[in-house]
């Protein structure tokens, strides 16, 4: 399949899976009804009604610290006939940029970076809707440095938003890490600008539409940073609502204070009975021919640890009113102790009570990082520490409110070391410094009118470490759904999928592709449970007690082992965080001793007999291949060749070579074979100098005895080994690439003409496919042609290094393959699916 013949390639983005960055600003919902959020350097889009990430926006050099759209789920009454709305990401930098997206045509364009002149990283971006044309935003930096910008969207489908800082304020040597821009209320084209920071006190400041800002006051009663500032639109349901807004304010005091600006004068202070919900005059301050009086008018004490957001629900539609749009009284807050509260004032007395909280009750929530509201008030979002999205929606159509967690996309929240197909392909496993491997499966369509992509959740966790994990090989073979998993840690470790999983892969598509039915049969173990630090999962068996131990009355045991039992069980429909982080785990059946160092790189043979794994090394001896026998675990050999660490390891297809690459810039093949009394007998075949830099990467060609070699140098090489098995030859050596070559996989397209497709994996994310013709010839033996066939759109690519690319297994009777599936892994945190189809 020469490129004459290969008419045409495509590729198309099945799933991505990615966690959101720990960072309390990092999250939007925008008037569209999606949702950004950073992804180390990307800029991820989910759509909740799916529970699917679109794409990711490539662009930031750096960890995206905060996203913000225009409009914003509160200015979303503003945005009914915009046919493009906008995004604004800044990073850790300093860079913000702006991106464009085509409502109707869903296609996404970078539109301009900001001018920066800071060295220090953005904090938060908050903006205002002035009309559908028409806006206004402020982004704060680490350096001390607020900025205001104007901005004006274009009516005509060819020209570009215009952008232009129209004020720099310095605030001194503490940053401010939250912000709110309004309008004053009776002054049209004046506005206010609340900040705060990492001090205790809120600073307002107020200018006009175009000019400078002023330094208006500043409130005091918070004890603590402050963390989240909102201001409501001047649409409140109260009776004073034209002459004033309503300032909400959380800290790591663990308190909420509402503020109100209002109008100064005898029209606008109207002196009020002293009551329960009296406010405390405030300071004063004159925005150009008017006074303002800031008055405080409730603090809420409910959370119990730091409140890092607050947020005034979203306006609502009231056709029955005399003003349409009306802004509820209604504050939804975020907390580091793991729960989101709805507030809202009593009828009767105007106090302030939290009528709805929802959160995680498990041991391994971390706490809210920030909440959110969707655009109809329907819906509300929290991020957590552990980079996971909660997901709640009030289902109840009465007016008693009845919130359920619903499904969202979730991820690793560190970068992804490695990936790997399940047995069969039925799904994929990945592994990552965020210590956690999980499971990511295309589930059955629940839904009769669905016409969409089949679409893949994570179903299981199988293991939660104190390590961070480096590397992962599924055992295949028949038998048990089992994988080994080498982290930080001088370790392996071998897990075995327990009945509980079984019995729910039934329930995805792989459960079509499978025959479960013979291991369910024989299976005794139904999960696990996580030891107290992190380093072991123990079996729960089917038919122990269903009585969940108090281990916390137990006398004698150590308060570090009170940690909940665990609860596995079959799931008919994608598990929630809650589900994931605790009651999917896989019993660990063996440890694996033996490296003198932390492991690196693993890899299984293609009949399930043996694992080969490789450790950091500095010396020769710490440098060694070691194999072992799956099943029994022993060590069966220890192969000795290079002197620095072992990158990649693969098997050959028939299972007789093994290849190996190093940082030594060498690889070396050895050939393996089996005695009738069941040794494996192994022989250094040949050692090559192949590369100037580190190897990076080695993949076999399934149709022979050929495999790839990647490296820094940029290079991409194919050997031979020849008939012999004697030595190898160079047959090919691919153009240089644009950056540092990082994974390879070579799959088979056309068996008969020995012709595959390979996939390289850069440093800069980027992902290429070629095609490899291998071809015999009397002079020279083996002889080799390629051609780039499909070079993948940014947009579908990773942001950082792609660390492994993995095809999906196929069955050997399959010699011609249309279609085939391709699963990465990269330092952007993220785990990806393509369907590539050969035409």
């Amino acid at each position: 399949m020469k490129m004459s013949e290969c008419r045409e390639v495509k590729a198309k983005r099945v799933f991505i899976g990615a966690g959101c960055n720990r960072v309390v600003n990092n999250v939007s919902w925008g008037a569209s009804g999606l949702i950004s959020f950073g992804a180390q350097n990307a800029v991820a889009i989910f759509d909740p009604k799916i529970s699917q990430i679109l794409t990711t926006l490539p662009g930031h050099r750096a960890t995206v610290n905060c996203t913000h759209w225009l409009p914003s789920s509160k200015f979303a009454f503003k945005a009914k006939n915009m046919k493009r709305q906008y995004l604004l990401s800044g990073d850790s930098d300093g860079v913000i940029i702006l991106w464009e997206l085509s409502v109707l045509s869903n296609k996404w364009r970078h539109i301009l970076q900001l001018p920066h002149s800071h060295k220090k990283g953005v904090t938060c971006i908050t903006a205002f809707m002035v009309s559908e044309a028409d806006a206004m935003f402020a982004s704060a930096f680490s350096d001390g440095v607020v900025n205001v910008w104007g901005v004006s969207f274009p009516s005509q489908p060819n020209e570009d938003c215009k952008v232009s800082c129209l004020d720099s304020i310095s605030v001194g040597s503490k940053a401010m890490v939250a912000l709110s821009l309004a309008e004053l209320p009776q002054n049209p084209g004046r506005f206010v600008l609340v900040m705060g920071g990492l001090d205790n006190k809120i600073k307002l400041y107020h200018g006009e539409r175009m000019g400078k800002f002023a330094y208006g006051c500043e409130l005091k009663g918070h004890t603590d940073w402050i963390r989240s500032l909102d201001i409501s639109l001047p649409l409140l349901t109260t009776d004073d609502t034209a002459n004033s807004i309503v300032l909400v304010s959380s800290s790591q005091d663990k308190v909420i204070r509402i503020w109100k600006i209002m109008l100064g004068g005898d029209h606008g202070l109207r002196r009020r009975e002293i009551t329960l919900a009296s406010y405390i005059d405030g300071p004063v301050f004159i925005s150009g021919k008017l006074t303002y009086q800031i008055s405080i008018e409730s603090i809420l004490i409910g959370h119990e640890d730091w409140v890092y957001s607050v947020q005034w629900q979203p306006p609502v539609y009231n056709s029955s009113e005399e003003h349409a749009w009306s802004q509820p009284l209604s504050i939804l807050s975020a907390s580091m102790d793991k729960t989101m509260m709805i507030w809202r004032p009593e009828k009767k007395t105007g106090v302030w009570m939290n009528t709805v909280c929802v959160g995680e009750l498990s041991h391994c929530a971390l706490g809210f990082y920030g909440g959110h509201w969707s655009p109809d008030g329907f819906s509300i979002l929290a991020h957590g520490y552990g980079g996971s999205f909660h997901m709640w929606r009030n289902v109840s159509s009465e007016e008693s409110e009845n919130w359920k967690p619903q499904k969202v996309p979730s991820g690793h929240f560190a970068a992804v070391t490695d990936v790997s197909w399940a047995r069969t392909g039925e799904y994929l496993l990945s592994v990552s410094h965020d210590q956690t491997t999980r499971v990511f499966s295309p589930w059955k369509k629940s839904e009769v009118h669905d016409t969409e992509d089949e679409r893949w959740h994570e179903m299981a966790r199988p293991q939660v470490h104190g390590h961070d994990i480096n590397c992962v090989a599924f055992v295949r073979g028949k038998g048990n759904h089992r994988f080994v998993s080498g982290a930080e840690e001088k370790v392996l470790r071998v897990f075995e999928a327990p009945l509980s999983f079984l019995k729910t892969l039934n329930h995805t598509i792989a459960g079509e592709l499978s025959s479960l039915i013979d291991l369910q049969a024989d299976m005794q173990v139904l999960g696990a449970n996580m030891s107290a630090l992190g380093l072991s999962q123990k079996p729960i068996y089917a038919h122990a007690s269903s009585e969940p131990v108090d281990r916390s009355r137990v006398e004698g045991i150590d308060t570090l082992e009170t940690v909940p039992e665990a609860a596995p069980s079959e799931l008919t429909e994608p598990p929630i965080e809650e589900q994931l982080g605790f009651h999917t785990l896989w019993p660990e059946s063996h440890k694996l001793y033996g490296h003198g160092n932390e492991l690196f790189s693993l890899c299984s043979d293609h009949k399930g007999t043996l694992v080969a794994s490789s450790c950091k090394a500095q010396s020769t001896s710490m440098a060694e291949i070691w194999l072992w026998e799956a099943g029994t675990w022993k060590t069966v050999g220890r192969l000795g060749s290079h002197s620095l660490t072992v990158t990649h390891i693969e098997f050959s297809y028939d299972d007789t070579l093994l290849c190996s690459v190093s940082r030594d810039r060498h690889f070396s093949v050895f050939s393996l074979r089996k005695t009738d009394g069941g040794e494996i007998i192994h022989e250094l075949v040949a050692k090559v100098e192949a590369h100037k830099r580190i190897i990076w990467a080695c993949s076999w060609n399934p149709c022979g005895h050929q495999f790839a070699t990647s490296s820094r140098d940029k290079t991409v090489k194919i050997w031979s080994v020849e008939d012999d098995d004697s030595q190898v030859k160079q047959v090919l050596s691919l153009p240089l690439f644009g950056s540092s070559v990082t994974a390879l996989a070579w799959t088979v397209v056309d068996l008969e003409k020995n012709v595959g497709c390979l996939a390289i994996g850069m440093e800069t994310g980027l992902i290429e496919l070629w095609s490899i013709e291998i071809q015999k010839t009397e002079e020279r033996g083996m002889a080799a042609t390629a051609s780039l066939v499909l070079r993948l759109e940014p947009l579908m690519c990773h942001v950082s290094a792609v660390n492994r690319l993995v095809w999906r297994p196929i069955k050997k009777a399959e010699t011609r393959l249309r279609i085939q599936r391709l699963a990465s892994c990269g330092a952007d945190n993220c785990v990806r699916v393509f369907d590539v189809k050969f035409d």
